[in-house]
């Protein structure tokens, strides 16, 4: 049998979680809470959730 050829990783948007205003950097979304301030949290329609921990907070 021959091997399937593997599927190329999507790389992570990093430009999409800060906005740079003049000398500043601001982050966009919420950092988690159990993970640090390196995780970021993804924004749901009523929750933020952490895709590391699976750490959740309702809106």
């Amino acid at each position: 049998m021959a091997k399937k050829p593997k599927k190329p990783k999507r790389t992570s948007n990093v430009s999409k979680n800060y906005k740079v205003s003049g000398d500043k950097v601001e982050k966009l979304n919420k950092s988690c809470p159990k993970c640090g301030p390196a995780v970021f949290m993804a924004k749901h329609k009523n929750r933020d959730t952490c895709g590391k921990c699976g750490y959740m907070e309702k809106q």
